[in-house]
């Protein structure tokens, strides 16, 4: 398997291209992210944000490169992705909850039909998960009766039923209205607060600004910069940089 050990980054992506047919989406990505690291990337709409990150999860295959979570190559024909996804949890920017499924149902079905974990105890942990991102008393509410940002707090609930190593966010808050993007910011504020490893596609630059370790801007397909938030958001060097951050703050 692994010889991976905690000194050494819980990802490591290396000179990753992905390409659809003709068109490069990623060209030459690279980067470490360590262990209890919150890692935000941003760029414009069709960037290849979302693409690397899907990548990280093997939702996306590549085409050349490397990427290794916890030592294992991610890329690998042998790799078991339910192993993988036991280690990367996702949250997308749809919630993908199943509407005939109450929230509880929802963030135990995946340890308990996939896992084949002890119902009583899932049922347990899931009601601490939701206690966690502060759905307390909506245990047995249907999706349709939540708001967006109550549904994606489940969504979040439900990614960390599986106790993951890394979590992945793509665009979480992009479809919720004003009101509710804050309150999953806290949620993920907090899983970061926790240690918990944490790579956010995102909009929300605020949050970058306060939140994050390290921040990296990417433009077609490529990493143009990248920092820690006091130095990249006051004293970006590249023009595109700068040009991006004067549109978007």
């Amino acid at each position: 398997m692994t010889n991976w050990t905690p000194d050494q980054p819980i990802v490591s992506i290396r000179d990753v291209h992905k390409s659809y047919g003709p068109v490069q989406v990623l060209r030459g990505i690279s980067m470490d992210i360590r262990k209890g690291e919150v890692i935000c990337i941003i760029g414009p709409s069709g960037s290849g944000k979302s693409t690397l990150i899907r990548c990280i999860n093997a939702l996306n295959d590549i085409q050349s490169g490397s990427i290794l979570v916890e030592g294992q190559e991610v890329h690998d024909p042998k790799l078991d992705k339910l192993a993988l996804r036991r280690k990367v949890g996702m949250v997308f920017q749809q919630y993908n909850l199943f509407p005939h499924k109450t929230a509880l149902e929802n963030v135990m079905m995946a340890p308990v039909k996939v896992l084949k974990e002890d119902k009583a105890e899932v049922g347990l942990r899931a009601r601490a998960l939701l206690k966690k991102v502060r759905l307390e008393g909506k245990e047995n509410h249907y999706p349709g009766e939540l708001s967006g940002g109550q549904q994606q707090r489940v969504a979040i609930a439900r990614s960390l039923a599986m106790r993951p190593d890394v979590m992945l966010f793509d665009e979480v808050t992009a479809a919720l209205d004003p009101e509710t993007v804050k309150e999953v910011l806290v949620t993920i504020k907090d899983l970061a607060a926790e240690g918990m490893t944490c790579i956010l596609v995102t909009h929300e630059m605020g949050f970058a600004r306060e939140v994050s370790d390290h921040v990296y801007f990417t433009d077609k397909g490529v990493i143009v910069e990248h920092g820690a938030p006091a130095e990249f958001f006051t004293n970006a060097k590249d023009p595109r940089t700068r040009n991006f951050l004067d549109q978007v703050l």
